[in-house]
């Protein structure tokens, strides 16, 4: 397991928006916060991580990375994979801006989706975090 070490606390992401990074290393959780922080839905997108909105505004607030070091540590056969299977149960139209948000700047900067086929007529989408945004870990 790796110690984290931010370089830089705040950033701009490359869409413009300002971009803070808050790390508990002792709970080793890291929080990314996107813009100015306010009232906000909590969506687990698995049991590590939880993606924070503003249904009205439509945009993220935050992505939390609960055991970020584990999270973003690479194997042998490249980044952990975890599978988002949590949004199945969410309403059609929420289900749908969280995935807008998960695939769009700045969440796709911190988080990457890919996607597992189980059978030619079904997928399970997965996620990775970026271990190493530019500029922002040592």
């Amino acid at each position: 397991m790796n110690e984290l070490k931010l370089q830089k606390s705040e950033l701009i992401a490359r869409d413009g928006t300002p971009v803070r990074l808050v790390y508990d290393p002792e709970a080793d959780i890291l929080e990314i916060f996107f813009g100015e922080n306010g009232p906000a839905t909590g969506i687990e997108l698995t049991d590590q991580m939880v993606l924070r909105i503003d249904q009205k505004q439509k945009r993220a607030l935050s992505l939390m990375f609960l055991h970020f070091s584990i999270l973003s540590e690479q194997t042998e056969y490249g980044p952990r994979s975890f599978a988002i299977d949590t949004l199945e149960r969410l309403p059609e139209e929420l289900r749908e801006l969280v995935f807008r948000l998960l695939t769009t700047l700045p969440v796709r900067q911190f988080l990457k989706l890919s996607q597992f086929q189980l059978s030619p007529h079904e997928q399970r989408p997965l996620a990775y975090v970026e271990s190493q945004p530019a500029a922002v870990y040592a």
